[in-house]
């Protein structure tokens, strides 16, 4: 079926600037400068402290979807929690399970990990059928709304 792992700068790259690039322009009818997202993605490679891209690959080793988690510490819980960020999975593979597959695989390290409290992510309220896969798999939009700043 699918399988996921770490994403790494050699190989996945480029693939997860395109796709950033696609996932702006497809959400938000935003084009994003591909100079400024390459600089950005290459930043998570080699600063880890900013974040982990993981990518799925399908049976031809293809990648099919990508995402970013990044930490967020908890000071209630004394523990991090990952937020999964950047998620993009090509327009053919949406519906197969892909994301399900990225979510149980970070699921799986969360659950294996003490430091780890949980993961959290956002979605644009007008993107309707995220909402509905992220619902299916089990995760809740219960107790947060998201408030933002940016310059």
């Amino acid at each position: 079926m699918f399988k996921v792992l770490k994403a790494n700068i050699g190989e996945h790259l480029h693939k997860i600037v395109d796709f950033q690039v696609a996932m702006a322009m497809e959400t938000e009818n935003l084009e994003l400068d591909k100079e400024t997202v390459t600089r950005g993605v290459t930043a998570v490679f080699e600063d880890s402290t900013k974040g982990i891209y993981y990518v799925a690959l399908n049976s031809n080793q293809e990648i099919i979807g990508s995402l970013l988690t990044v930490n967020e510490w908890s000071d209630w819980r004394c523990k991090t929690v990952k937020w999964i960020h950047s998620v993009y999975i090509i327009k053919e593979m949406r519906s197969q399970k892909v994301f399900r597959t990225m979510y149980e695989y970070l699921k799986d390290i969360v659950v294996k990990d003490e430091d780890l409290a949980g993961l959290r992510l956002y979605v644009d309220k007008s993107n309707t059928k995220a909402q509905s896969v992220y619902h299916k798999i089990g995760m809740s939009n219960e107790h947060y709304e998201l408030f933002e700043w940016l310059k």
